[in-house]
C-alpha cells in the first residue's frame, strides 16, 4: 500500500485536509474537513458542514493560494466520487450507488475542491432515474441540465471563469425517405395511418427515422422493411434536407435514398402504414396532393433522373475512423474523380 500523508487546504476561516499519496492531489482517495467557522465552503449555492476529526501532517492555503505546512487537524471522513478522466480536462461521474442527499453534497464539494486545485475543466455528472433525489441538490450546487434519455439524466458543471466550451447536447434528429424503382419504372408508394398526412389519400414514399447508432443506408432498408416487407439494396443518397423543429427545440435532417428492390410481393405489415402498392411513376407523380408539397415533387424528379442515368447522388463508401473502431461511411459522388496519391502530390 502506498504511504499516505494528509493535506490541509485552507480558505479563509475554512481548512480542509487532503489524503494524499506521493502528490497533493494525483491519487487523493480521502478528503477531510477538520473545521468550519464559517457558513461554508460552496460550490455554486450550497455551503459545506462543519465536522471534526483527526489526520496527520497537513498543509494550508490561503487566500492567494500560498501552500505552507500547518498542525493536523481532527476531522471525519468524506470519501470522494468515482470518477474517470475524459479527452478534454474534464471528468465524468456516473453514479450508481443509493446515496443519501446529505452525503451526496458532502462528496460532490469534495471532489469538486480536489478537481479545481488539478485543474479540470467540466463536470458531467449521469444520474440513473434511481438516484433521482440527487438531482435537486446537484442542481442547487451549480450544475445544469445537459440532456436526458430514458434511463439517465446528465448535468454539467463548468469550473473554469472562463466561457463554457462544453459540447451542448445532440440538435438533430436524422430521417430517411426511400425511393424504390423496379425495372416496370413502378415505384414504391404507401399511405399513413398516422400522421398529418393521415386519410389524405395521398401516396408517399416509405419514410421513417434512424435508430441511435444505425448508419443512413441501413434505416432506409430497415424501414423499407419495416413499412412494406420488401428487401432492397441501397444505391445512393439523392439528396438531403434540414429543417427545423420547434416542439423538440432540434433540427431535422431528411436524407432520401435511392434503392434498389430485391423482392416485389408487398407484405401487409403492422405498422402506422394503412396501404403500400407499386405505382407507375407517371400515376405517383400526378396526383394533386403531390404537385402541391415541393418536396416530394423534387424526390420524384431526382429520383426519375437517377433512373434515367441523368443524375448521380452520393454512395457510401466505408472508412477507417481515427476516433473509433466501429466501421463508418463516407457519402460522396465519385463520379470524374481522380484521386491524388500521396507520390503525386509531392511531385506538383
Amino acid at each position: 500500500m502506498v504511504g499516505c500523508r494528509t493535506a490541509m487546504l485552507r480558505f479563509g476561516n475554512i481548512g480542509l485536509s487532503l489524503s494524499t499519496s506521493r502528490t497533493l492531489i494525483g491519487s487523493l482517495t480521502r478528503l477531510r474537513i477538520e473545521s468550519v467557522r464559517s457558513r461554508g465552503l460552496g460550490f455554486g449555492s450550497g455551503h459545506a458542514r462543519k465536522t471534526t476529526g483527526s489526520g496527520c501532517a497537513s498543509l494550508s492555503a490561503n487566500r492567494s493560494g500560498v501552500v505552507s505546512p500547518v498542525p493536523a487537524g481532527q476531522g471525519e471522513e468524506i470519501e470522494l466520487l468515482d470518477s474517470i478522466e475524459d479527452d478534454h480536462g474534464g471528468v465524468l461521474v456516473e453514479m450508481e450507488v443509493p446515496m443519501s442527499s446529505g452525503k451526496f453534497v458532502s462528496c460532490l464539494r469534495a471532489s469538486m475542491l480536489g478537481w479545481k486545485q488539478q485543474g479540470k475543466r467540466g463536470v458531467w455528472l449521469k444520474l440513473p432515474i434511481a438516484l433521482a433525489n440527487l438531482v435537486q441538490p446537484a442542481v442547487e450546487e451549480g450544475f445544469q441540465y445537459h440532456h436526458a434519455e430514458p434511463s439517465y439524466l446528465m448535468l454539467v458543471y463548468w469550473i473554469p471563469a472562463t466561457k463554457n466550451t462544453l459540447p451542448i447536447n445532440a440538435t438533430h434528429r436524422v430521417g430517411v425517405g426511400a425511393f424504390v424503382m423496379n425495372d416496370k419504372g413502378e415505384v414504391l408508394a404507401v399511405q399513413e395511418r398516422s400522421g398529418k398526412l393521415r386519410g389524405s389519400g395521398l401516396w408517399k414514399f416509405p419514410t421513417g427515422v434512424v435508430d441511435q447508432g444505425e448508419d443512413i443506408f441501413a434505416g432506409a432498408i430497415r424501414e423499407v422493411k419495416e413499412e412494406t416487407g420488401i428487401d432492397t439494396e441501397f444505391l445512393e443518397v439523392l439528396a438531403f434536407r434540414q429543417s427545423h423543429m420547434s416542439f423538440f427545440e432540434k433540427s431535422d435532417l431528411f436524407f432520401v435514398c435511392m434503392l434498389r428492390p430485391l423482392s416485389f410481393d408487398i407484405l401487409k405489415q403492422e405498422s402506422e402504414i394503412e396501404a403500400a402498392q407499386w405505382m407507375p411513376i407517371k400515376e405517383f407523380a400526378a396526383q394533386p396532393s403531390a404537385q402541391k408539397h415541393e418536396l416530394l415533387k423534387h424526390i420524384i424528379d431526382a429520383g426519375w433522373a437517377r433512373a434515367q442515368k441523368l443524375y448521380t447522388g452520393l454512395s457510401p463508401v466505408c472508412i477507417k475512423s481515427a476516433f473509433t473502431d466501429r466501421q463508418s461511411y463516407l457519402y460522396l459522388n465519385d463520379r470524374g474523380l481522380n484521386p491524388l496519391s500521396c507520390n503525386d502530390s509531392e511531385k506538383s
